[in-house]
């Protein structure tokens, strides 16, 4: 199934049906108000979600409608917990060096994750205010799960039973304001703004043979100011969502709709280009002895889109953003 979020007067926006090729749409908040209540009810209310959208992919559906991504707001606008990890490990890598930071002990057998704000996601079309171009705006593109109720201690090898959904991530960062929050030892807080997700949440079957060993097979398609910027594949993620929601669930209970990231999806292949502005500047650095790649300026845009490899449009839909000036207080 493939779901959306249409924006009203809610906080949790009304729950949408989007056909298999992302171009219709049908109102499914009889069945379930929004899409947190569903991941919160998914025994109960999968099967009639299902019908229905298999009657909308049949056009069966009366009222159906043109699907309008910039009417959306993010497939879950808030959730009860929004975890990050940094599941592929050249990204991690070249951070250190990026930022000059000793390495992370057990980095290679032990995911590093932090927790970030969950409260206030942006929609896929939604201009993102941010308070200043020197903090160094930078975009991270990724992947996510949104789980079911996971108890604490469940192991990798039970952990991807608690999918529901998978999501497309531009997690934004203020690359200024990293380095002091990351010496404090407690972690991000100012420089992780709201993350944005793109317009459809899907079931993991709709992959196909794209979901496979925990990691989502597709490249992502990144474009800044209508420029290439790259398109790094989810398959070189080293620890698998499995293992991160494994490692997120050691200590504590997941509750439903707790979402889970991939952290910037990163290539070791230097020509497959990036998802983030820091993690380029780093290869310029190394290549070149120089960074030649400033940080985002207001009305940038940047796109991201999820594409398989036999083309047609992304399961996810397209991320589409500018970042503007927001005044503080304002």
């Amino acid at each position: 199934m493939k779901f959306a979020t249409l924006a009203d007067s809610s906080l949790d926006g009304r729950l949408l049906l989007v056909s298999r090729d992302l171009q219709q749409a049908c109102d499914a908040s009889d069945l379930a108000p929004h899409l947190l209540h569903a991941v919160q009810h998914w025994t109960a209310v999968a099967p009639a979600l299902q019908q229905r959208y298999d009657d909308l992919n049949a056009a069966r559906v009366k009222g159906a409608f043109a699907l309008a991504p910039e009417q959306l707001l993010a497939p879950l606008p808030r959730s009860p917990q929004w975890c990050d990890g940094s599941a592929f490990l050249n990204h991690g890598r070249l951070m250190e060096r990026a930022f000059n930071t000793p390495p992370i002990p057990e980095f290679d057998t032990v995911p590093v994750m932090y927790q970030g704000a969950s409260d206030d996601f942006l929609g896929p079309c939604a201009d993102v205010p941010l308070p200043s171009e020197a903090d160094g705006i930078d975009f991270e593109g990724e992947f996510g799960v949104v789980l079911d109720e996971v108890s604490l201690g469940t192991p990798a090898e039970q952990a991807l039973d608690r999918v529901r959904l998978l999501v497309q991530i531009n997690d934004w960062s203020l690359r200024a304001l990293g380095p002091r929050e990351m010496k404090s030892g407690f972690g991000f807080l100012q420089a992780k703004p709201s993350s944005s997700f793109a317009p459809v949440a899907i079931t993991p079957d709709e992959l196909g043979p794209h979901w496979h060993n925990g990691r989502v097979h597709l490249s992502l398609q990144v474009h800044w100011n209508q420029q290439w910027f790259g398109h790094p594949h989810g398959r070189e993620m080293n620890f698998g969502f499995h293992e991160l929601i494994a490692h997120a669930a050691r200590t504590r209970r997941l509750s439903a709709g707790t979402i889970i990231g991939s952290g910037t999806v990163s290539n070791v292949q230097r020509d497959v280009g990036s998802s983030c502005i820091a993690e380029r500047r780093v290869i310029e650095l190394l290549d070149h002895g120089e960074i030649r790649t400033g940080f985002m300026r207001f009305g940038d845009r940047v796109r991201m889109e999820a594409c398989a490899p036999e083309g047609g449009p992304g399961p996810f839909g397209v991320i589409d953003q500018r970042v503007i000036a927001k005044s503080r207080g304002a």
